[in-house]
């Protein structure tokens, strides 16, 4: 447990500092609907400039695990239960994923993976949202790991939802608090220079080949199923509506 727990600070380092990283948001749909979707994070760069101050410290040296946030949310439940009903629903949203969290302080690699699989595309929320959310997940002394003044240490004030019916598919993005999106776009000047080189990715694949996607920029796999787009992490933090889209597919 003690190991589990001195991993998943690590993994709420990175959400504080997220200093030239990159994270991938991926998405496979079946014929019938169903699916898996999933955020990697590439952590290299952080692993980059720790890795050597982790060796000393005696920290692993290589780690490659599974967690079952199902697991934890149970076996932690009489404490969320103090919690605000909010920051409970946040946290039960958590349950249908698992982290995998592959470390090398000696080759200085990191890549975090949230995923979870999906009877209905309908039915998913915000994949920043719940990245974030897992970085709220309280340590073994009740001291909540999150900076929540940091924009990666708690909701941004937005919303995406996921459509996909009679061969359409859709991204949408909704600014539901408009003050918390400000707060978190000005918590976002501190960082710049540091982000300024970090992408958000998006890699969407279909069970039929794609007849148009609204992003001019995106990219097409040889099977036509396949779609990618890259942004600026920054940019996609002031303005998430960059990754709205709508794709069709072909008949």
């Amino acid at each position: 447990m003690r190991k589990y727990f001195r991993a998943f600070l690590m993994y709420a380092l990175i959400g504080l500092f997220a200093m030239s990283c990159n994270f991938t948001e991926s998405m496979t749909i079946e014929p019938d609907g169903s699916g898996k979707i999933t955020v990697d994070f590439d952590g290299s760069s952080l692993m980059d400039m720790m890795g050597d101050e982790m060796k000393e410290n005696g920290e692993e040296q290589k780690m490659d695990s599974i967690f079952d946030f199902a697991y934890l949310l149970e076996e932690r439940k009489d404490s969320i239960a103090q919690l605000s009903q909010e920051k409970q629903d946040k946290l039960k949203r958590l349950e249908n994923f698992k982290m995998r969290i592959q470390m090398d302080t000696e080759a200085k690699a990191m890549k975090l993976s949230m995923f979870s699989n999906f009877k209905n595309v309908n039915e998913l929320s915000d994949m920043m949202s719940t990245f974030e959310d897992a970085n709220s997940m309280q340590d073994l002394g009740g001291k909540s790991m999150a900076n929540e003044d940091s924009p990666m240490g708690g909701s941004k004030g937005t919303d995406v939802s996921y459509k996909f019916e009679n061969n359409k598919f859709s991204r949408t993005t909704e600014i539901i608090n408009p003050a918390l999106f400000e707060k978190s776009k000005d918590s976002l000047k501190q960082m710049e220079m540091f982000m300024s080189e970090s992408t958000y990715t998006l890699k969407y694949t279909f069970p039929k080949k794609i007849r148009k996607v609204s992003a001019e920029n995106a990219l097409f796999s040889q099977d036509g199923k396949t779609f990618t787009l890259e942004v600026s992490f920054l940019e996609m933090m002031k303005d998430p509506k960059i990754l709205d889209l709508e794709v069709e597919l072909e008949d």
